[in-house]
C-alpha cells in the first residue's frame, strides 16, 4: 500500500513528479493494468482546503473541458491529504508551442480561449458571491511594492494608471476562475489537442484577470496563441472594457510581481524584471491600453 492510501494495492509504479509552484507533492502512478494517474499530497492542515479543490475540479470538469478528472479524495499516511485524478500524457505547451508554426500557434490559443470560456461557464453557487472585489487587494499590494527596496527605474506611470483606473476591474459578473491559466499548465496531448491541468489556485473572481499571465508568461512564447486565446474567448469580438481591465491586471503585475518572486532568489526576480520593462514596452508606458503585439 502506498501512502496509506486504500486502493494502491492496485499501483505498480509511483514516481515523483517535480514541476510547478505548487507546494503539494505529486506523484504519477501507474496501476497493474496500465492506467496512468495523478496523485497529489498536502499537508494535513489544508484538507478543508483541499477537499473543496477536489470539489471544484469536479464542478469544472462537468463543463466538458479535457482535464485532469477527479477520481479519489481523503486522508492517507501522516494526516495528509490525498488527491487522486487522471493523468494527461503529453507536453506542456509552453515547450511545444515554439516548435509549431504561427498558423497552428493560433489556433492553439483559439482552442484555449474556448475552454476558458467553458470553464467559467460553471454557474456560480449564491454561496460562492464574493461580498467585495480585489481592488482593495491590489492597491494594497501596490503600497507594499512602492514601500519595497527591488522597485524598478521608471515605475511611476504604472502606479499611477494602475490608481486612476482600478475602478476598471471587477465589472463583470463573478466566475469561477482557473486561476492559473496559461501555456504551462495546458498539456498538447498526442493528438494535437489540448488538456488543462493545476487547479489548485481555483477562486472566484473577475473573469478578465484570467488574461492578465498571457503578458506575464506567453507573449514571450507565442504571440499567436495569445492572440488567439483572446479572440476566441470573446468570439472574435473583443470589448472595448475587457482591454482597460487587462491593462490595469498587467501593470499591476508587472510590478508586483518582482516583489512576489524575491523569495525565489534573483534568477526569478530578474525574470520579473525583464516581463516587467517588457509590458512597459508593449504598452507604450501604458499610456495605451491594447498592447503593440495584438492585431488591430
Amino acid at each position: 500500500m502506498f501512502f496509506g492510501i486504500e486502493g494502491s494495492e492496485g499501483w505498480r509504479r509511483v514516481t515523483p513528479v517535480d514541476k510547478g509552484w505548487s507546494a503539494d507533492r505529486k506523484f504519477r502512478v501507474e496501476t497493474q493494468d496500465g492506467a496512468q494517474l495523478l496523485l497529489r499530497l498536502s499537508d494535513g492542515e489544508k484538507f478543508e482546503q483541499k477537499r473543496r479543490e477536489f470539489e471544484m475540479i469536479r464542478g469544472f470538469s462537468a463543463t466538458g473541458v479535457p482535464m485532469s478528472m477527479p477520481l479519489a479524495f481523503g486522508r492517507c499516511e501522516g494526516g495528509r491529504a490525498y488527491m487522486l485524478l487522471t493523468y494527461i500524457e503529453g507536453e506542456d505547451l509552453e515547450t511545444v508551442l515554439p516548435r509549431l508554426t504561427e498558423a497552428k500557434q493560433y489556433d492553439l490559443g483559439r482552442a484555449a480561449g474556448q475552454m476558458l470560456r467553458r470553464l467559467h461557464s460553471l454557474p456560480l453557487s449564491a454561496a460562492d458571491r464574493p461580498a467585495a472585489t480585489k481592488r482593495e487587494k491590489k492597491l494594497a499590494q501596490l503600497s507594499r511594492y512602492e514601500a519595497c527596496d527591488v522597485r524598478i527605474p521608471g515605475d511611476e506611470p504604472l502606479i499611477r494608471f494602475v490608481r486612476e483606473n482600478i475602478g476598471c476591474i471587477w465589472q463583470e459578473a463573478p466566475v469561477y476562475l482557473h486561476g492559473d491559466f496559461h501555456p504551462g499548465n495546458l498539456i498538447y496531448r498526442p493528438d494535437g489537442s489540448l488538456g488543462v491541468i493545476d487547479f489548485n489556485r481555483w477562486e472566484v473572481g473577475d473573469p478578465y484577470e484570467e488574461f492578465y499571465k498571457l503578458q506575464s508568461f506567453a507573449r514571450e512564447i507565442s504571440v499567436p496563441y495569445c492572440v488567439g486565446q483572446i479572440r476566441a474567448y470573446f468570439s472574435d469580438h473583443v470589448p472595448q472594457a475587457f482591454w482597460r481591465a487587462q491593462a490595469v491586471y498587467v501593470a499591476h503585475a508587472a510590478l508586483f510581481s518582482i516583489l512576489w518572486a524575491k523569495p525565489f532568489g534573483q534568477r526569478d526576480m530578474d525574470g520579473m524584471v525583464r516581463r516587467c520593462r517588457l509590458a512597459m514596452d508593449d504598452y507604450d508606458g501604458f499610456a495605451t491600453l491594447v498592447p503593440k503585439w495584438f492585431p488591430s
